[in-house]
């Protein structure tokens, strides 16, 4: 049997015009802008306006330890959307957008697949609205500012070696991630080591993704730490008078974008931090205007409950107000395969053996989400066509003894009606009360609330810093930051640091070889292992098969 790509069923649905769907969440002309037919922008004023209204309940979907297998957990989040509105509930998602990085390189899009995919899909993933370049432009605009600043006389006395901000580019380019610029002479600047973040990893995007208006914007934006002066003291936007200009090139941005799903479930799809080195969720205002205008939001968070749900906990929540109501856990039969070391070219022969041996993954993940998070949890099993029913039994008598239900999500290929079952129960688990619950508090060290993560989190025994990072902690410390949540960048395939771990390992360390703070989005970076804030691409790109004719289709787009 032949399945149909995604570009192909996404070309081959009639979208309705997005007036509709506005009209269908009560939204007025004036209550937000096309983009387009089938785009908007909401107005994030309404916010607000709507401030006295009570908030509907709030699903986060997370997944355990990806693999190349796949996981589905966009798909799974979109295909829950379309099934709770097929059960009669007033639903929406709130979802980020994807970077171009990932869309050109390894990884892939980020509107879901087969029959659950956020349309249309072509523009999600290439450009949208324009939300990234805007980003990218507020970011290179203060780092011209900064470099500008020290050309004409440096009168913030700004320690060249110690200036902090990099220049960004939503594209996955190794060749940037170390440069030296204002070579050929002192009209062309002062000569310096510098480097390229990929867009999602700038402190800007964090910023845009944790503000709740552009007043807030503004001001987190002024607070974001540029450089340091030979006195060691921080230099921010706001002292290089930068803020108002670059909240002026966000001004648009901030407001989110309306589209919709396959089967017409409105979602909110805004921002895009990276996970593995960055927070890893949509926009704050997002998921809160989606929870005024709807009885139910599904969002997800990047990767595994380790990574993007641990931030949506430590980081999204704390400084935005907010919390999950329930939590799905995505799990596939061929990724616990995988953590059970089957390598992928086997995926496709029966193996229930190997399945048992990758559930300790799978149970972290749900000790995490139950234990130290202390939320109510169902697992999705993402359904594959070579899933056999021996293997799936395997993965819900584990659950079913831990006595956490299971429900075999059939999205991909059935869209609404392949979530109909897991609706029900998530609807369900919201009903329940739950003791949510940091995973560290705000008042304890930085060391400790690392080591916190680390043991909670990911299973393993400390947090282990390099003689640079104790520096480094000292020095936030002395500012005084020592308050701040962190964010730990750290490889997404494995609990630990290592890579090359996967399954639920124990016994281990996570070594933090450098600690910097991000303090207008609020948060202490942790950098572990090998992470890198600017991918590459692979041997082989998506970029290769991605092609378009003359009537402006495009083929090749997953």
């Amino acid at each position: 049997m032949k399945y149909l790509s995604d570009i192909e069923i996404a070309q081959q649905t009639k979208m309705k015009p997005i007036v509709e769907i506005a009209e269908s969440i009560g939204l007025k002309e004036d209550d937000y802008s096309l983009f387009g037919k089938y785009k908007a922008k909401l107005n994030a004023h309404e916010l607000n306006r709507m401030s006295d209204q009570p908030d509907g309940k709030l699903i986060l979907v997370t997944a355990i330890t990806p693999t190349p297998a796949g996981e589905g957990k966009t798909t799974t989040s979109i295909g829950l959307a379309d099934g709770l509105k097929k059960i009669g509930k007033n639903t929406m998602l709130a979802l980020r957008e994807p970077s171009l990085g990932p869309v050109f390189g390894i990884k892939g899009g980020a509107a879901g697949g087969g029959y659950a995919q956020v349309v249309p899909m072509e523009d999600i993933n290439l450009h949208f609205t324009g939300d990234f370049h805007a980003i990218g432009a507020a970011n290179n605009l203060i780092a011209a500012m900064l470099d500008n600043h020290i050309h004409h006389g440096n009168e913030l006395q700004i320690d060249p070696r110690q200036i902090t901000w990099k220049r960004a580019v939503d594209m996955n380019d190794r060749q940037l991630r170390h440069i030296v610029d204002g070579l050929q002479g002192r009209t062309n600047g002062v000569p310096r080591e510098d480097g390229f973040d990929i867009t999602v990893a700038s402190e800007v995007m964090a910023v845009f993704c944790l503000s709740s208006s552009l007043t807030e914007l503004k001001e987190k934006l002024g607070r974001m730490i540029v450089a340091y002066n030979f006195e060691g003291q921080p230099v921010t936007v706001k002292d290089l008078k930068a803020d108002g200009a670059a909240a002026a090139l966000l001004k648009e941005a901030i407001h989110p974008n309306l589209v919709q799903t396959l089967e017409h479930t409105p979602a909110i799809v805004h921002g895009g931090p990276f996970a593995n080195i960055a927070h890893g969720c949509n926009s704050l205002l997002a998921t809160k205007l989606s929870m005024k205008y709807a009885d139910y939001t599904v969002t997800e968070a990047g990767f595994g409950a380790d990574l993007g749900a641990e931030k949506f906990v430590d980081i999204k929540c704390r400084l935005g107000g907010i919390k999950p109501d329930a939590v799905v856990l995505v799990a596939t039969i061929r990724a616990l395969k995988m953590h059970g070391g089957v390598s992928k070219k086997e995926l496709g022969s029966e193996n229930v053996q190997t399945v048992i041996d990758g559930l300790p993954n799978l149970l972290k993940h749900l000790d995490t989400v139950q234990n130290v998070y202390k939320l109510p949890c169902v697992v999705a099993i993402n359904q594959f066509p070579l899933d056999t029913e021996k293997e799936l039994e395997a993965v819900v008598e584990a659950c079913r003894e831990r006595g956490v239900a299971v429900e075999v999500s059939q999205v991909w290929e059935k869209g609404g009606d392949g979530a109909v079952d897991l609706a029900h129960h998530v609807v369900q688990l919201t009903e329940q009360p739950n003791d949510f619950t940091f995973t560290y508090e705000d008042t304890d060290s930085i060391e400790e609330k690392l080591n916190q993560v680390v043991q909670k989190v990911y299973g393993g025994r400390s947090a282990k810093l390099t003689g640079a990072a104790r520096r480094q902690m000292k020095e936030l410390e002395r500012l005084g930051f020592s308050d701040l949540p962190i964010c730990m960048a750290k490889t997404q395939y494995s609990l630990s640091d290592n890579a090359q771990k996967l399954g639920a390992p124990t016994d281990f360390d996570v070594t933090i070889r450098n600690l910097s703070v991000s303090a207008g989005a609020g948060f202490i970076v942790a950098l572990t292992g090998k992470i890198m804030t600017m991918p590459g691409l692979p041997k082989v790109p998506a970029a290769e098969q991605i092609d378009v004719n003359e009537a402006g289709e495009i083929t090749g787009l997953f």
